[in-house]
């Protein structure tokens, strides 16, 4: 397929850069086969069944996003001035990859002053990020980087408003436990302990996994054949108990419903072809787009992405390019809140769907090499 099979006109309007407040009144979109209705994500209980089962991501957000005074002695003395810096994920030796701005005049060994407890050095450069060796590890450096860091909001928000106190707390999940994402599960940011509470009471189960989100998450496709297109990796681990909450739950007839992409994307990695799921960790670049067959994820509770994404041709691949079409002219058209801080949808696929999946094997399509 072409990546222009995946465009749609939006609105810059409907680009929320706020929440809603309580997280559950936000709108939801809710698409069943080739039925759409309106309605909140307050109104979940009433949608889910005894024994459904939601899949959450607990990943925690890092205060990503730092200003800092780069400093380098030079002939004439010492030389300061001030770089931006945006986290982006660890390397095996503790370091990390980081985009830089001004990237060129960045120097490899100078050091970055970012607080009076945090610097780094610039241990790696290349033509398009860095990679930063920090003074402090562990709990000291989590502790340092929520001081002096901001969170990472997104390009379409960042370039509206920065990043403030209040952001701290919006654009993190209620149930966000392991530190290490630089963005935010955003489906998972309409649920408050209250909505958790009536699921709960509703009979629907939780299970929690973990997808470190990266910042390749905002990167543009730039191919226009999709199938050419290579994802960014991701770390994620779906522990043994996860595995046998999950398991238990489809055997007894409940459907596995993860909230958000980030969850799908990894269940259906640890997923084998019969539809069990296994305990696992590492990377995952899986990438989900029209023609696959989905092993254990029966609905999808998601926000509205962004045109030409990996994420637009994942809810394809879910529910019919011709569907989501209909479905987002009409969240358009009904002044739908889009992208992180927006409004929820929740996405079903006819049930004869889910019967030819399984009839299928729940296979994967042929990945290219």
């Amino acid at each position: 397929m072409k990546l222009s099979d995946f465009d749609f006109d939006l609105p810059e309007a409907l680009i929320a850069t706020r929440p809603a407040r309580p997280r559950s009144a936000a709108r939801m979109l809710v698409a069943e086969g080739d039925a759409i209705d309106d309605l909140h994500v307050r109104d979940l209980p009433d949608l889910l069944r005894p024994g459904d089962r939601l899949v959450l991501n607990d990943t925690k957000v890092i205060a990503a996003r730092l200003t800092g005074t780069r400093r380098r002695d030079t002939a004439q003395g010492p030389v300061e001035a001030r770089v931006e810096i945006t986290l982006m994920a660890p390397d095996p030796a503790g370091r990390w990859r980081a985009m830089a701005k001004p990237l060129r005049k960045l120097k490899e060994g100078e050091t970055v002053v970012f607080s009076d407890a945090l610097r780094a050095e610039v241990a790696v450069k290349t033509d398009e990020d860095v990679t930063l060796a920090f003074n402090l590890d562990g709990a000291d450096f989590d502790t340092a980087l929520a001081a002096a860091g901001a969170m990472p909001l997104p390009p379409y928000i960042a370039a509206r408003r920065p990043a403030d106190d209040r952001d701290r707390e919006d654009y993190q999940t209620v149930w966000a436990a392991r530190t290490g994402a630089v963005a935010a599960p955003t489906a998972s940011l309409h649920f408050d302990e209250a909505l958790l509470a009536a699921l709960k009471g509703r009979g629907v189960g939780f299970t929690h996994v973990t997808l470190h989100v990266g910042a390749g998450t905002f990167l543009p496709v730039k191919v226009d054949d999709v199938s050419r297109h290579r994802m960014h990796a991701e770390w994620g681990e779906v522990t043994q108990a996860a595995a046998d909450e999950i398991n238990a739950a489809r055997a007894a007839g409940g459907r596995i419903i993860p909230v958000g992409t980030t969850a799908l994307r990894l269940i259906e990695t640890a997923a084998d072809p019969a539809g069990q799921l296994h305990p696992w960790q590492g990377e995952t670049d899986i990438f989900i787009r029209p023609g696959y067959r989905f092993r254990i994820t029966d609905a999808l509770i998601t926000n509205f992405h962004l045109p030409r994404s990996t994420l637009l041709m994942l809810v394809s691949a879910l529910m019919g390019v011709g569907t989501v079409r209909r479905i987002y002219a009409h969240a358009v058209a009904e002044r739908y809140r889009f992208f992180s801080y927006g409004d929820a949808s929740l996405l079903i696929p006819e049930d004869e769907t889910r019967r030819a999946q399984v009839a299928g094997g729940h296979l994967h399509p042929a990945q290219e090499p």
